[in-house]
């Protein structure tokens, strides 16, 4: 065997493990972007999986404003009617904007809710409301860490698909930029839902 042709093959084996390691470390990638939306998902799905109790405990106000309860319901209702997988990041951007779309008009039908409670010294009073207040505030709060989480290891993601080698073949192997949650504003800001009980115990933290 000629010197040349050792050459070619040493060369040619080495852009093969490169490539190799590198689609190895795509599907690493990839599978972690997977993992932190389905976090996303299942806070999502915590907070939709509290309104029966709320809506329940709510309703325990005779003269609760109707439309308003019924808003959160329906707003529920279209967050569950979207055919999102759970587990599967979306792939384009307006399936990601859908999503985001909805879940805000939910939120904000929550938060509509809560500060209409306000009005209401009974079922402020009421300490299965107080705890899913403080339950609620929670969530909201965990949605904002786990979509921050989403957003970095998409960010990675796609960086790791524009950088050489895996520029060349990643299209061409399936591996596409990722969507990012976008800047929050208006409906679709993460409700605040701190209220004060008047310095009672049961205050939520």
């Amino acid at each position: 065997m000629s010197k040349t042709l050792l050459i070619f093959v040493a060369i040619a084996g080495a852009l093969i493990l490169g490539g190799i390691s590198t689609y190895n470390g795509l599907v690493g990638k990839q599978q972690g972007v997977d993992a932190a939306w389905a976090q996303v998902s299942n806070q999502y799905q915590r907070r939709a999986d509290l309104v029966p109790n709320l809506v329940k405990t709510v309703q325990g106000s005779a003269d609760f404003e109707k439309t308003t309860l019924e808003n959160v319901v329906n707003a529920r209702a279209s967050v569950g009617r979207m055919t999102i997988d759970a587990s599967k990041a979306p792939e384009t951007a307006q399936q990601l904007e859908e999503f985001q779309k909805a879940q805000g008009s939910f939120g904000s039908a929550l938060q509509r809710l809560l500060v209409v409670s306000e009005n209401y010294p009974d079922l402020k009073a009421s300490a299965g409301f107080r705890d899913l207040q403080a339950q609620l505030e929670g969530t909201e709060n965990r949605i904002a860490v786990e979509r921050g989480r989403f957003n970095e290891v998409v960010k990675d993601f796609n960086t790791s698909i524009r950088k050489v080698p895996a520029v060349f073949f990643a299209g061409m192997l399936g591996f596409h930029p990722k969507p990012y949650f976008q800047a929050e504003s208006g409906a679709e800001k993460a409700p605040d839902v701190k209220f004060d009980f008047g310095g009672e115990s049961g205050e939520a933290k």
